[in-house]
């Protein structure tokens, strides 16, 4: 889905382009800067761009956004499973090829990870090797390290008490 309203966030780990129609969000990438001319947000993408600006100011833990889906039906329930991964947390290839009642598809989950149109709104920065190291993310295993400290950052200061 290649066509509807696009709008531009300036994010702490580079420029983040979010697609969508009127019904909901189809995409979220990071792109190399913001196209000359681009303009505000149209109403249809408002909430992803503010929703977003919530989520890098530590004041957002879940999105609530309609996103629309493309993919297999193992892809869809795949990104169904990481969105239920909580914020500040991490799972496994495998947990989550577990989740999703195929034990043994750990590389199919790394695959629909791979595709996953939404970045950061369906988390797939959460999911880690089974050993526990950081490995593949589209955007570069930096943003994956900084998103990871982002949030155990905002859950620490949340969980503070004086």
């Amino acid at each position: 889905m290649t066509d509807g309203h696009r709008a531009y966030y300036r994010s702490p780990i580079g420029v983040i382009e979010i697609v969508g129609t009127e019904e909901g969000v189809t995409a979220v990438n990071f792109v190399r800067h913001k196209p000359c001319g681009a303009t505000r947000p149209d109403h249809a993408l408002r909430a992803a761009v503010a929703q977003l600006n919530e989520y890098f100011r530590g004041k957002r833990k879940e999105f609530s956004l309609d996103l629309l889906l493309e993919g297999t039906e193992f892809q869809k329930k795949a990104w169904r499973e990481l969105v239920r991964i909580p914020y500040g947390e991490t799972a496994s290839y495998g947990q989550v090829a577990r989740a999703v009642g195929r034990p043994k598809a750990g590389r199919a989950v790394g695959q629909a990870n791979h595709r996953n149109p939404i970045s950061i709104i369906i988390p797939c920065h959460r999911v880690i090797g089974g050993d526990g190291r950081l490995v593949g993310y589209g955007g570069g295993l930096w943003r994956k390290e900084w998103l990871l400290a982002h949030e155990r950052k905002s859950v620490f200061r949340a969980r503070v008490v004086r």
